[in-house]
């Protein structure tokens, strides 16, 4: 909490006080404050957490797809005015104690977060960013690394092929083959055509070599001004200190000035749009089951709150479990195997958007998705929904607002992601975050009738501004294209005069050996070793049976959500069921148990919990290279209140899981298999490591088989793929075989 109190109207040196929000749910202080000179804006969220977060973050719509924004971030972290080293950022790493750092393009902002437990440290790394964002020297040498160049194969040999590289240019290619990012950047290009979400602000790899270093230089001019700037603070370092430091390192030196930097509205459909879009598949590779549709809606401003809280809890309702309605109806008519990614509300752009469809799918069955779609939501909005899934969407949304998680990113962060969006479009930031007022609200009009269903007729059914994207396989796409990037590259290459050629060549080895220069490190802030503790903060913590169980307590403050975590040792399971253990984790939260159809069972997790989840892991045995210990890993959260029900449910999955409902079980095992190959684009090193280490040891042999390239080809024969085996009722057999012997196994001691 803050050291001492604040209040509207209050100058702290060369800022003023705006507003001082209490957040009772959050346990902490919302400081919203304005720099006087240049009307650069900052919030500092005052609590008790040593995990500090600095984060500074400009307004950046793209003008174009040349990638500028992504093109950008990237630049300014090549070196700046007081730190002229070729990547201070990854210098860094090796000098800070810091437990996150890094920078990202959005669609309308471009952020440059940090977090640090150590003050020392803190102050060292908003000093680096800080010169980086305002002060970069932005070299063209970096942006012709960074962003795109022409050069030779063999850069030293003007005879060979002309090339085009740059790290976001090749970054970007690899990005736009995955279908998952395709669909997101073709729905934004037809959801959104006159406003710059219609831009991909990441860059599409034939406009990005159309941005000029020159281009980049005025972007950041235009964009990187504390009159336009964003600044977040979190924990528990005093304001003071870090407005001080802000003043003294960046704002002190300028002036307010006018930045147009504002997105404006979309221009309204006046009927909806179908719109086809291909993903490049290699040729010869299955063509079947490889399409997505997607439907798609633009929804109200960001800046109606209250109106974004209707439409996060319709969504919940709408999609939020496999027992929702339009969850339960696209899954349940097969006219796909798993929900499209990016199904769901959408709430970060200035107007915001909805989507619900089907990834796996055909072309042809395009009209049958589109129509099953908007049949079910007409049907919700003459039926309505039952009061307890009302009740259990909202238990969601409460649940998920008030959860201190972070994940892979420090919790403060997460709270910049709420925020964001509505603080540049100019909102009220701590509307995001007050979400008692708004639930009151939604409470009062839902108890008035009609709610819901009157937010799908405004939003959904009677909005013309919708979209039908279907995008499909092309095994032609990707050779078409290579075709025409080397068409062009040969011409530009046969219009090469000799000194131009000459200056390709000059310029290749003059970015090589700034590559590779030795660089004087030490203009770098860094830690001495009396800055760092000398022993880490303990954990407290208590070992206290239960119920004849071996439980570690650890009372933290999560807002009063309790958290179970289980390790089930698995000697003995055997090595005939062991394979199947990955796909009984997968399936367990997600089947029926207990005599109750799994429709019964995902409205009683959405109700009274925030989610139950199971794996299989490798612990490795410290004392014995290879060895390791088997575990089917059990985790599960609720508040306080709901800790009897989280359990009854915990008992019911792991006792009594139905994996005879074959139908169900089919669908499970297709919705594993799509998540599966998403993963593939994000996550190919750690499959690639897994296979290549499988044959080491007996340790990583087990990881490989049960979440490598041998899971996934497991899965992808369990899916039916033409002559694939075993069928699906083997599966059943071999998981209610698994789950029987599991519970002999590790579940005798379970309190009944």
């Amino acid at each position: 909490m803050p050291t001492r109190s604040f209040c509207p109207g209050q100058e702290l040196g060369p800022f003023s006080v705006q507003a001082v929000t209490e957040l009772p749910d959050l346990n902490a202080t919302l400081i919203a404050l304005g720099h006087r000179a240049t009307g650069a804006r900052w919030l500092h969220f005052a609590n008790g957490d040593d995990n500090n977060l600095f984060a500074v973050g400009f307004r950046t719509p793209p003008p174009d797809s040349t990638g500028v924004p992504h093109i950008l971030e990237h630049t300014v972290l090549c070196g700046s005015r007081r730190y002229p080293v070729h990547d201070p950022f990854f210098a860094m790493l090796r000098r800070s104690l810091s437990t996150f750092m890094n920078a990202m393009t959005a669609d309308d902002w471009t952020l440059y977060p940090f977090s640090s437990q150590n003050r020392v440290d803190f102050y060292n790394l908003m000093g680096v960013y800080l010169d980086a964002t305002f002060f970069p020297l932005l070299r063209e040498g970096d942006f012709r690394q960074e962003g795109h160049r022409l050069e030779f194969a063999d850069p030293a040999d003007p005879g060979s092929a002309l090339v085009r590289q740059g790290v976001v240019y090749n970054e970007m290619k690899g990005h736009l083959t995955d279908p998952h990012s395709l669909l997101a950047a073709r729905v934004g290009e037809a959801l959104y055509p006159t406003t710059p979400y219609g831009r991909n602000a990441g860059g599409e790899p034939r406009h990005i070599p159309d941005l000029t270093w020159e281009g980049l230089q005025a972007y950041h001019a235009a964009c990187y001004h504390p009159s336009n700037a964003y600044f977040f603070t979190y924990g528990d370092l005093p304001l003071e200190e870090h407005l001080a430091f802000a003043e003294t390192h960046a704002l002190g030196g300028f002036e307010a000035r006018a930045v147009d930097t504002a997105v404006g509205l979309e221009e309204r459909f006046a009927e909806p749009r179908r719109v086809t879009a291909a993903y490049p598949v290699d040729p010869g590779s299955p063509l079947a089951a490889k399409t997505t549709v997607q439907v798609a809606w633009l929804a109200c401003e960001i800046t109606d709150e209250q109106e974004r809280l209707g439409l996060e809890v319709l969504s919940a309702l709408l999609l939020g479990n496999p027992a929702a309605p339009l969850y339960k109806a696209l899954l349940d008519s097969k006219l796909g195997t798993q929900l499209a990614p990016g199904t769901g509300y959408g709430g970060e752009n200035r107007e915001t958007s909805f989507a619900a469809g089907l990834q796996g799918t055909e072309v042809d069955r395009a009209d049958g998705v589109e129509t099953l779609v908007l049949e079910t939501l007409a049907t919700l909005a003459r039926e309505g929904f039952a009061p307890e899934r009302v009740a259990a969407a909202i238990h969601q949304l409460e649940f998920h607002h008030r959860e201190v998680k972070g994940d892979h990113v420090p919790y403060g962060l997460s709270l910049v992601s709420r925020v964001m969006g509505p603080w540049i479009h100019g909102g009220d930031p701590a509307r995001a975050l007050l979400l008692g007022e708004g639930l009151a609200e939604l409470r009062r009009r839902v108890a008035e009738g009609g709610y819901f269903e009157g937010l799908i007729r405004r939003h959904l059914l009677d909005n013309p501004h919708r979209v039908t994207l279907v995008l499909a396989p092309d095994p032609e796409l990707g050779a078409r294209e290579t075709a025409e990037e080397a068409a062009a590259l040969a011409r530009l290459r046969a219009a090469l005069t000799p000194a131009e050629t000459a200056d390709l060549v000059r310029r290749a080895q003059e970015l090589r050996a700034a590559q590779e220069a030795d660089e004087d490190l030490g203009v770098l802030p860094t830690l001495e070793v009396a800055d760092i503790p000398r022993a880490e903060r303990p954990v407290a913590g208590r070992e206290e049976p239960a119920a004849g169980l071996d439980v570690a307590w650890f009372e933290q403050p999560t807002n009063g959500i309790s958290y179970v975590h289980a390790h089930l040792e698995l000697d003995g399971v055997g090595d005939d069921l062991a394979p199947w253990l990955p796909l009984y984790c997968a399936a367990l939260p997600m089947v029926g148990a207990a005599g109750q159809p799994y429709t019964a069972v995902a409205e009683r997790i959405a109700a009274a919990t925030g989610g139950i989840r199971a794996g299989v892991g490798v612990l490795d045995a410290p004392s014995r290279l290879g060895a390791y210990a088997a575990v089917v890993d059990v985790a599960g959260k609720a508040l306080g209140p709901n800790q009897g029900e989280l359990f009854a449910l915990l008992r019911d999955l792991l006792v009594a899981p139905d994996f005879g409902d074959l139908g169900r079980l089919h669908t499970v095992v297709n919705q594993l298999r799509a998540n599966l190959e998403n993963s593939i684009p994000s996550l190919g090193h750690r499959y690639a490591a897994r296979a290549a280490a499988a044959s080491l040891t007996a340790a990583a042999r087990a990881r490989e088989e049960w979440s490598g390239v041998a899971y996934l080809r497991r899965v992808r024969a369990l899916a039916d793929l033409p002559g694939a085996q075993p069928t699906p009722a083997a599966a059943g057999e071999q998981l209610t075989a698994a789950e029987q012997r599991i519970v002999r196994l590790v579940c005798r001691g379970l309190p009944n």
